[in-house]
């Protein structure tokens, strides 16, 4: 019986010093959702792996959704904000800029996600994932789409990666045949880079 109770006594206090588990929720396109790939491969599902090694303790919420542009995702962020948030990742703007869709919408309804994730979680910790558009958009449109992103983490107090695919846009090795998707090694980078950013968060 002494020793029966010693055991519970441990598995008590192992629990009860036991961090609870940050979310992460990363909300974007199809680059976040792993298009092409299954959802263990995508960068989320990577991360979440690499920071729980290092005892960060985290859960991750996968919410990305192939096709998805900002007005899209502004329509549906309430439906996705039913539980707390600690970190939130936005992911979005990519499918906007390659529609060539009017730039002031596309950072209006960025700053709406923003603003309903705040009201929400009112201490969530926001990294904004900048992405760049092809340059057959223009110049003048590249570079006002590439400056959405650090201007809105400026304004929100948000961290920003400035490009999330760094390192792994334009290299064949690292994407899909239609040279967009990162593959499962586009992906591992992706999640190193990022996951750096979401450590030091914790």
């Amino acid at each position: 019986m002494v020793g029966k109770g010693i055991i519970l006594i441990v598995v008590f206090l192992f629990f009860q010093s036991a961090p609870t588990p940050k979310t992460i929720l990363f909300f974007g396109d199809s680059l976040t959702a792993g298009y092409g790939l299954s959802p263990e491969n995508a960068f989320p599902a990577l991360i979440e792996k690499e920071l729980n090694k290092s005892q960060k303790r985290v859960r991750v919420i996968n919410g990305g959704l192939s096709g998805e542009t900002s007005a899209g995702g502004f329509s549906r962020i309430d439906w996705v904000l039913k539980q707390p948030v600690d970190i939130f990742v936005l992911e979005l703007g990519g499918n906007d800029g390659l529609r060539g869709l009017p730039l002031d919408q596309t950072r209006k309804n960025l700053q709406g996600i923003i603003d309903k994730v705040k009201a929400k979680n009112p201490k969530v910790k926001l990294v904004l994932a900048g992405m760049m558009v092809p340059p057959n958009m223009g110049k003048a449109y590249s570079d006002e789409f590439k400056e959405i992103f650090p201007a809105l983490a400026k304004k929100n107090n948000a961290t920003v990666m400035p490009f999330l695919l760094e390192g792994v846009g334009g290299d064949e090795k690292l994407n899909q045949s239609d040279g967009i998707h990162p593959n499962e090694a586009g992906h591992k980078i992706v999640a190193k880079n990022l996951g750096a950013i979401l450590s030091k968060l914790l």
